[in-house]
């Protein structure tokens, strides 16, 4: 009795925060409601997608099949014949890309530039934001992949909520990068004078890359809630900060925040081409820009347009629309090799 009467005089002093869960406010109802209503949306795409895939495949062998059925036997072993050694082209193109792929990234582990991704900020996103930052991830190991002059690609600060996100990846253990749960002030402690995080909130601009430095780009989404963030966290840790120079290239409609896999990839553009003003115009989306571009982008327009709907940023039209159609571009065959 005596255990009971203090458990509900203890209940009674608590404040009214710790005895009942505090109810939303209007606008985290509005935002869990949009979160809700994307995810329902996405499942209903997966679904559609993979229905249309289906019956796309169907389409395929019927017509295979009848193709087969209105030839003679000799067209027919023929047309077999062809199909077969195509298949096996593919198949050797493909594994020659590969083991080209292995060779570009190992030599990016000895001589190429260091680039971060710091992912120690799972604590401060949703499920949904940090879902969209696995597909920046993604993205920028597909990118750098591709690339004739790969960088050295890290993740630092992978912990907990991150770490299981990450771990779901198909093949991500045998992924060609280096994978840290330190954060990348105690793994490369040994290079601190090196470290440069990049922020746009910084008053350095960045001219060339240093192949002796060491760029991190936060992994954050939805930075409108944590301005200065990245940069805060710079000046507590004492290194450097910089900021990409967008503004002598182009007017940006909105602030120059970008998306993990934007300053990913124009920092992989630029050590292909040596050239700001092109990684620039290939990589960040039309609608970001404003006014008359400064220069001619007829021989980009492509390129751009491929990557006017890669934005991460949760709650917005473009991410809805394009998210499952990054996941696809994404996802590649792991490499052999482990990271």
């Amino acid at each position: 009795m005596a255990a009971a009467a203090s458990e509900n005089v203890d209940n009674q002093l608590k404040p009214e925060s710790e005895s009942e869960p505090k109810p939303l406010s209007k606008n985290a109802q509005k935002k869990l409601l949009k979160q809700q209503k994307y995810q329902v949306k996405k499942a209903e795409k997966k679904a559609q997608e993979k229905e249309q895939k289906k019956k796309a495949q169907e389409r395929k062998h019927k017509e295979w099949e009848e193709t087969l059925a209105n030839v003679t036997e000799e067209e027919r072993l023929k047309l077999i014949e062809s199909r077969i050694t195509l298949r096996k082209e593919r198949m050797e193109k493909r594994s020659e890309e590969k083991e080209k792929k292995i060779e570009r990234l190992t030599q990016a582990k000895e001589i190429g530039q260091n680039i971060v991704v710091d992912v120690d900020f799972a604590h401060c996103m949703s499920e949904t934001e940090i879902s969209s930052l696995i597909q920046q991830i993604m993205y920028c190991y597909a990118v750098n992949g591709r690339s004739t002059s790969p960088c050295h690609l890290w993740l630092t600060g992978i912990k907990e909520q991150m770490s299981s996100h990450l771990d779901k990846l198909p093949g991500f253990d045998k992924w060609f990068i280096e994978k840290e749960t330190r954060c990348y002030i105690e793994a490369m402690a040994d290079r601190k004078d090196n470290l440069v995080y990049l922020t746009a909130d910084s008053e350095t601009v960045l001219d060339d890359l240093d192949p002796k430095d060491i760029y991190i780009i936060g992994g954050l989404v939805d930075r409108n809630r944590f301005k200065g963030i990245t940069m805060n966290k710079a000046q507590e840790q004492g290194i450097k900060t910089a900021k990409l120079p967008i503004g002598e290239y182009m007017k940006m409609s909105t602030s120059q925040v970008l998306t993990v896999n934007q300053v990913l990839e124009i920092l992989v553009n630029f050590l292909e081409t040596r050239d700001w003003k092109t990684s620039f115009f290939t990589v960040i989306p039309q609608r970001k820009r404003t006014g008359v571009d400064p220069v001619d982008c007829s021989k980009l327009q492509s390129l751009s347009e491929e990557h006017q709907d890669k934005e991460g940023h949760v709650g917005e039209s473009a991410e809805e629309h394009d998210l499952l159609e990054r996941k696809k571009v994404c996802i590649e065959v792991p490499l052999e090799s482990g990271s």
